[in-house]
């Protein structure tokens, strides 16, 4: 069994590399036994699983576009990268809150931030990662990347309270 409250006791040291201010869009999930590893925790893997769940819920609860679920020709969504920080554990039976927020959006990609926070339900939530993830607008017919559309951008812009565009270079 694992001290779940020393984990608690002993928050990461602050990192630069930690987002600050706030996510409006959250994803909760109870961590399974099949997702810890030979050392009792979440293995490393599981998390960007859990934040590709959250990217497909931001997504979909965002712009109300589903992700395609087959390539005939189908526009949707290609993961470009993903970058993960881990800053501590999480067990079999706490909850792991995946906050989500548009940080970019350029002419065909944007990028996401997701804080990952985990807890025994009514215990105070810890840091257990960060991750930064881009995501790619998708022609599957021509095979080639294409412009998210206006309402797209919009819809992540009013949602976020602020313009994300950038650039029109990527």
């Amino acid at each position: 069994m694992h001290d779940h409250a020393a984990h608690a006791a002993h928050p990461p040291t602050p990192d630069p590399r930690d987002f600050s201010g706030s996510f409006r869009h959250r994803v909760e999930i109870v961590v399974r036994f099949a997702d810890t590893d030979a050392m009792g925790h979440v293995n490393n893997a599981v998390y960007l699983t859990y934040c590709e769940i959250a990217r497909i819920r931001y997504w979909t609860d965002i712009t109300g576009e589903p992700i395609a679920l087959g390539t005939a020709g189908a526009e949707s969504l290609i993961l470009a990268e993903a970058r993960i920080t881990y800053r501590a554990p999480a067990f079999h039976g706490e909850v792991v809150s995946v906050e989500t927020r548009a940080t970019r959006v350029g002419r065909s990609s944007f990028t996401l931030e997701h804080r990952l926070l985990a807890c025994v339900r009514g215990e105070e939530p810890r840091l257990v990662a960060v991750s930064e993830s881009i995501l790619v607008r998708y022609d599957y017919a021509s095979a080639r990347p294409v412009a998210l559309s206006d309402a797209h951008v919009a819809a992540l812009g009013a949602f976020e309270g602020r313009s994300l565009r950038r650039s029109s270079t990527d």
